[in-house]
């Protein structure tokens, strides 16, 4: 396997792979699928086969993630799965974060060297910020704020489309992280 700069690429879930406008929900607020965002699928599987290690960061109930994701057989992609109703906390808590980064093996140390990408300032990327990871949004949907409310949620890095991420990518190893 090639050594990487990058260590391990964190994405939520909701407008970052799946397009929650198009989800089917239980009265219980449970996903039971949706469409993915243009090109996640193909972001993922490219991510796999360069040999990165992937981690789902998402806030909701556990089976909407199986259920999204894994209809498109996008799930068994991830190397470890970090979901706030089974973690107990949910983002822009850093336990969120660390429990990914952690089943990765991935050291406080190192943290600057894994990205989270996401579509909410105010969770994905306040939450990746606080804990030194590299902050990637996600600029695709109409449905959050575009707006940092502080100098927390301002991310290093913004992409319009999933598949921008592979040469944003690229562009970090040559830099080093």
């Amino acid at each position: 396997m090639t050594e990487h700069n990058i260590l391990a690429i964190c994405l939520d879930c909701g407008d970052t792979l799946i397009d929650e406008g198009t989800e089917v929900t239980t009265p219980e607020g449970v996903s039971l699928r949706a469409d993915l965002v243009p090109g996640a699928a193909e972001l993922l599987h490219e991510l796999k086969r360069r040999g990165y290690r992937l981690a789902l960061v998402a806030d909701g109930p556990v089976p909407t993630f199986r259920n999204n994701l894994g209809s498109h057989g996008l799930y068994e992609l991830f190397d470890a799965v970090s979901i706030s109703h089974a973690v107990g906390v949910s983002k822009p808590h850093p336990d969120i974060f660390r429990h990914a980064l952690a089943q990765l093996g991935i050291e406080e140390k190192d943290y600057d060297r894994a990205v989270m990408v996401g579509n909410n300032l105010a969770r994905d990327i306040k939450g990746a910020n606080e804990l030194g990871m590299i902050s990637v949004w996600l600029d695709w949907s109409p449905r959050r704020s575009k707006v940092p409310a502080d100098e927390s949620e301002v991310p290093q890095h913004t992409i319009k489309t999933p598949l921008e991420l592979l040469s944003l990518i690229e562009s970090l190893e040559v830099e080093g992280g």
